[in-house]
């Protein structure tokens, strides 16, 4: 009769998974090599506000600078040039004394002064604006990572989405930040219920899309026109 084995201290144990809880993450115990799987923290916090994306606003900016430093830098010259016992540009002296000869009620006064006070509401309405109108912000899942979907490619996906409707020959989709407007020929089967399903399936698509601000929906179906 041979005798019972020891067990060996060299074999390694297999790692032992516990069946992990709903919703939770398996755990794998390697204490036998000193090391441990412990499940990643997930957030439950949202990733923040999902606002729209800002535009850089460069050849605006680049503009305005170009304008700002030559007019400053040429006013600059000629004032350091008065200062210097020389006489001011031509330029300065006709402005100054075609400006002391004019009334505040002249044509040309109220012309300029209009166009400085639009050109300045218009840099106004560039610096408080986001602009990137047709980027639509994502709703942000993580912190520090925002996503964004072109309007157009927005447009394509509920599109493709309408014309698997059965009945649905031509989609037309115009998208914009608050509203999807979809203009669908159909050549078969009731109005009404190629609507409702169009209603459902792009309802779904719209919410597939993820996006911060979901667009509301506005459905119009007709039939083809009728040739000659």
């Amino acid at each position: 009769m041979s005798e019972p084995q020891e067990p060996d201290n060299n074999t390694q144990r297999l790692p032992t998974v516990e069946q992990a809880p709903a919703g939770g993450v398996l755990e794998m115990d390697q204490s036998a090599s000193g090391s441990s799987y412990e499940p990643a923290p997930v957030s439950a916090q949202p990733g923040g506000r999902a606002g729209r994306f800002w535009s850089g606003r460069r050849i605006p900016a680049a503009l305005v600078a170009l304008i700002v430093l030559g007019g400053s830098g040429l006013l600059l010259y000629d004032v350091a040039a008065v200062r210097a016992d020389h006489p001011a540009m031509q330029w300065r002296r006709s402005v100054a004394d075609d400006l002391a000869s004019r009334h505040l009620d002249d044509v040309w006064v109220l012309a300029g002064s209009a166009l400085a006070a639009a050109l300045g509401l218009w840099l106004l309405l560039l610096a408080l604006t986001p602009g990137l109108r047709a980027l639509l912000p994502m709703k942000r899942r993580h912190a520090g990572v925002r996503a964004g979907l072109d309007r157009t490619a927005a447009a394509l996906v509920l599109r493709d989405r309408a014309v698997e409707v059965a009945g649905v020959q031509s989609v037309r989709v115009k998208m914009s930040r608050r509203k999807a407007k979809v203009r669908a020929v159909s050549h078969f089967r009731e109005l009404d219920d190629v609507r409702a399903d169009l209603d459902t399936a792009l309802g779904s698509a719209v919410g597939e899309l993820d996006l911060a601000k979901p667009p509301g929906l506005s459905v119009h179906v007709r039939r083809p026109a009728k040739k000659g």
